[in-house]
């Protein structure tokens, strides 16, 4: 009995610990940068030194560059002809907003990307919700 009740413990730890591993996203919290935060810096003109990328459907950000969604292998290798002369240092801010960041089939593939060509200075904008809701409706720069 005492036998069964350790390997039943065992094996729920085990499933535990796979389940956390599965959700293991390829970025950190301190690279996640929030909307209101790169919005004050266009407003402010200190954009400048950044490369804010749209990976999802329209780049509706002001000063953003359009790659198209990054789920696409097509897309995934305009970002790389697209970055190859920018300096490995450069922050880099991605962003879609085409759903809930957690479900977003953009983000992560181009996020990894980044990661492979060795920039490190990469971020990702938390979107949470979308770009409609996290960025336009609260009266953010955006592209005219």
């Amino acid at each position: 009995m005492p036998k069964t009740i350790l390997l039943a413990w065992i094996a729920i730890a085990m499933l535990s610990f796979g389940a956390k591993a599965q959700q293991q996203e390829p970025w950190n919290s301190n690279q996640l940068v929030r909307p209101s935060d790169l919005a004050a810096k266009i407003q402010k003109g200190q954009a400048d030194n950044l490369l804010i990328v749209n990976i999802g459907p329209d780049a509706v950000i002001k000063g953003s560059v359009d790659i198209g969604p990054g789920q696409d292998a097509e897309n995934i290798a305009k970002l790389k002809a697209h970055l190859k002369s920018v300096p490995k240092y450069k922050e880099v801010i991605l962003y879609c907003g085409c759903c809930p960041f957690s479900k977003c089939p953009n983000i992560r593939p181009t996020f990894k990307t980044l990661a492979e060509m060795g920039f490190v200075n990469r971020k990702l904008l938390d979107i949470p919700k979308n770009i409609k809701v996290d960025w336009l409706d609260k009266g953010y720069p955006v592209n005219e």
